[in-house]
This record gives structure tokens, sequence and C-alpha cells, in this order.
């Protein structure tokens, strides 16, 4: 009798184990199509997020995708599932605030090679903003792409302030 529910204690270790397995490579899978989807759509560069003085996931530095649109750009956290996007910043009225290199504390989360730029919109008087909304963190060639994002505007795109 011991023999038997030794066996069937085994029997169902293995089952459990075959089950989460399966489990992650499920969503690892999903994770790749997800960003496969994201990248395949253009205008997808790696980059890192933040909101300046907010609590939470919100006031550190997360890795992600940032999608440029010609409203807004998306941007994906690389470690979720979520199909759109977590922030979406938008093209009118977005102003450069400051641009920085990483300080010791912003290293403990990015890499030594990327640039922070701090972002904010025009106010209803049509005033440059005084602190930043948010901060985005990128390597040179995506900062240049953001940058070409920014000053440019689609054609036939008629925006009044």
């Amino acid at each position: 009798m011991e023999r038997l529910l030794s066996g069937i204690g085994f029997e169902t270790a293995q089952w459990t184990l075959l089950a989460v397995l399966l489990v992650g490579a499920v969503v690892l899978l999903a994770g790749a199509l997800r960003r496969s989807v994201i990248e395949r759509r253009g205008g997808a560069v790696e980059c890192y997020l933040r909101a300046p003085g907010a609590r939470g996931r919100r006031g550190v530095w997360r890795i992600g995708f940032g999608r440029y649109g010609s409203e807004s750009l998306g941007w994906f956290p690389i470690f979720s599932l979520r199909p759109r996007p977590t922030a979406t910043l938008s093209r009118r009225g977005l102003v450069i605030v400051g641009r920085r290199s990483p300080t010791p504390e912003d290293r403990d989360r990015l890499p030594a090679d990327v640039s922070v730029v701090s972002l904010g919109w025009l106010t209803a008087e049509g005033e440059d903003p005084t602190e930043a909304a948010f901060e985005l963190a990128m390597g040179e060639m995506a900062m240049t792409g953001f940058l070409s994002w920014l000053e440019s505007m689609p054609p036939g795109t008629h925006w009044e302030a």
C-alpha cells in the first residue's frame, strides 16, 4: 500500500511539473508574439519610461517599447502581455522640458549609454510647462528618431492650439 501511495505522489508531481512547464512555455510564446506584433507595426524603439515624483511603479524606470503614431507615442512595457499601451504620450503640445545624462540613482535601473529627456505639455495659455510629466531614456540613435518624430508633423495634419 505504501509503495502504491508513493508511486501516485511521484506521478502527480510529474504531471504538476509538466503543467507548470507548459504554462511557462505558453506565457513566453505569448510574450514573444506580442513583441513581434508591436515591432511589425513599425516605429517601435526600446526605451525606459517613468513619471518623476509619482509613487509606485509609475515613479521608477521601466523598460518597454515606444511605438510612434501620427498623433501619439504609445509605450508598452516589455514584461507584460497587455496588447494596448500602458502610457500614451500625445504629440499635441508635447515639449522637451530638459535633457540630461543618467544620475547615479538612475544608473541602478538604466544602462550607462542612454540619454534622458524630460517631457511635458504646453499649458492652456500656450506656455511651457514648469515640471516634467514623464521622462524617457533611450540610446542616442533612438533619441535622434524621437526628436525627429517630435519635430515633424504628418502632411495634411492641421492642429490648432
